[in-house]
């Protein structure tokens, strides 16, 4: 919408038939992308493919286009092993100096239990692959893996599984978890690293399930320090991989140093929209930037503070609910101006009867922004603007940024992981 808004031609498409809905009526749909490579080509330098997906030989397929003369921003091949292959990644890391947490491989449940029995400790359950969901994972609680292992035995997607199963244990490790992102264009990074902060249970508190995303504190300001000591270093193995787009790696913060965890090998939802109010480069100049790789990005000072805005059956997704609704009203309490209008950004919605509806297959309704000088100032506004859509049973956290204001972000810039202040 916002590159249709800057003049630019778009046509998107759904490849699930449970998300046809999403942006129906806003932007225009195409049943078969491939029908659609000659419009790509006859816009020569300008025509650009955008992959949002890690989905199993999506990666193989950008490098294939990229073989065949087509511009493509999304990831790689190897973009999608460093996401999905969570053992490979945390050996990438490894290999270019970073502290890593100890992780153990497995293809079986006993293999896995009688690991925990030898070697008792807190873990972190996570699975191999684009098929999981995040609240498949588990983060232990226990200091013996106990619960852990109990999950392990009675976890009901263990006996469905037609394929073989492949998922890591992950030593725990305490701390303020954050990210750090860059666009790539090929070659090498451009534009600042974002800084951010996300907010993955359900709940406030830290209750409930692990979803994708809640919401997210963000910030460009003073991130070459963070930046340098971790993504930068990935630069020559995402060239090799010819990887070019966004890409984050997530990481646990503590007094003993940087923990990288994973990387999000995509923009990742709602992470368009966390970056989006913090970019003074428009979302077409910055694809031009990435594919020519002769351009740059700008960046804008401040924090962006985006409440993911949610409805049934998030966090879980329609196929796994059976009677998850669609098509309910969203309405705007009081109109938005244009202001607003910039800082709310559509996710699963769509036009039904002139009637701007809920779409899709997860429920991740709309994202509210706001930024701001400060963390509080931001997440008030976000919350202000958030308080504003109307649309049944939505659901969204309150607290986001809380833990930041109250002393997280001070510990983080205790530890001299930020620039110095200008």
């Amino acid at each position: 919408m916002r590159l249709l808004a800057d003049g630019h031609e778009v046509k998107v498409f759904v490849a699930d038939p449970l998300a046809q809905g999403t942006m129906a009526g806003l932007v225009e749909h195409t049943s078969n992308w491939e029908n659609e490579l000659d419009w790509v080509k006859a816009a020569g330098e300008d025509g650009v493919i955008l992959f949002e997906n890690v989905a199993q030989a999506r990666g193989e397929l950008q490098d294939t286009l990229r073989k065949d003369g087509f511009h493509v921003v999304g990831g790689s091949a190897y973009g999608d092993r460093l996401e999905n292959d969570r053992a490979f990644a945390q050996r990438v890391l490894a290999d270019i100096g970073l502290q890593t947490a100890d992780v153990a491989e497995f293809n079986d449940l006993a293999s896995a239990s009688k690991f925990i029995d030898e070697h008792p400790a807190r873990y972190v359950l996570k699975f191999n692959g684009p098929k999981f969901s995040s609240y498949d994972n588990y983060v232990g609680r226990l200091a013996d893996g106990a619960d852990v292992r109990a999950l392990l035995r009675t976890k009901f997607f263990f006996e469905e599984q037609s394929e073989a199963l492949s998922f890591v244990l992950m030593e725990h490790v305490d701390g303020v978890e954050m990210g750090v992102g860059a666009y790539f264009n090929g070659e090498n990074f451009i534009g600042e690293a974002c800084l951010d902060w996300e907010h993955k249970r359900f709940f406030p508190g830290n209750l409930g399930e692990l979803t994708g995303e809640m919401g997210t504190i963000a910030t460009f300001d003073r991130s070459r320090t963070f930046f340098e000591r971790t993504l930068k270093r990935m630069a020559p193995m995402l060239a090799a991989g010819g990887y070019c787009g966004y890409i984050n790696l997530n990481t646990i913060v503590n007094q003993r140093g940087i923990w990288p965890l994973e990387f999000t090998c995509r923009f990742g939802y709602p992470g368009f929209a966390v970056l989006g109010p913090l970019q003074q480069t428009r979302w077409g100049d910055l694809f031009r930037a990435m594919i020519d790789r002769k351009g740059n990005a700008t960046m804008l000072p401040g924090f962006c503070a985006a409440i993911v805005l949610t409805t049934p059956p998030f966090p879980y997704d329609r196929e796994s609910v059976e009677e998850a609704t669609v098509g309910l009203p969203v309405m705007f309490d009081g109109g938005l101006g244009k202001q607003d209008q910039d800082r709310l950004y559509y996710g699963e919605v769509g036009i039904v009867n002139g009637q701007l509806v809920t779409s899709g297959m997860y429920g991740w309704t709309m994202v509210a922004t706001a930024v701001a000088d400060g963390i509080d100032e931001a997440r008030r506004k976000a919350g202000e603007l958030a308080d504003r859509i109307i649309v049944p049973n939505m659901r969204y956290r309150r607290d986001i940024g809380a833990k930041l204001v109250d002393g997280d972000f001070a510990f983080v810039e205790a530890l001299g992981l930020f620039d110095p202040i200008a």
